[in-house]
């Protein structure tokens, strides 16, 4: 129900994110997804990739401050509908969305998404008998 998210720490500086990307490119690693918050200060890449455990070593071991974490993959229709109906569910549980950002394949989207209570987002995926991915899936994927 959970895939692995690695979210990047980056300087506000010119060239930083590009930086980071080739990371990945020397070892071949593929982006799923991804998405980039940023301030004035410094910003937050947040991506899904095909072998999140190899990226973020190489980020360790080139000193880059990052964090893996688990978020939930719903996949819905892509239409505006779609999305509204699922983020429904999680705000009839009272649940908020910290974040969300999403790919598509063909008329399906994966919303990635992070609420503030992971448990109970869970429960009501199984409740509403929502359609997720894992890791695996993911893979699968490549």
């Amino acid at each position: 129900m959970t895939v692995n998210q690695i979210s990047i720490f980056l300087e506000n500086k010119y060239g930083k994110l590009s930086e980071i990307l080739m990371l990945l490119a020397e070892a071949k690693i593929r982006i799923i997804a991804a998405t980039v918050a940023d301030t004035s200060e410094y910003g937050i890449l947040r991506i899904i990739v095909n072998d999140p455990q190899r990226a973020f070593q190489i980020f360790k071991d080139n000193n880059v401050s990052a964090n893996l974490t688990d978020v939930l993959a719903i996949v819905t229709h892509s239409e505006a509908a779609g999305f509204a109906q699922t983020l429904q569910a999680f705000t009839k549980a009272g649940l908020s969305i910290e974040y969300m950002y999403c790919f598509s394949i063909k008329d399906k989207s994966i919303l990635i998404l992070r609420t503030n209570n992971r448990e109970a987002a869970r429960e009501v995926i199984r409740r509403q008998n929502m359609e997720y991915l894992t890791e695996s899936d993911l893979l699968k994927m490549d």
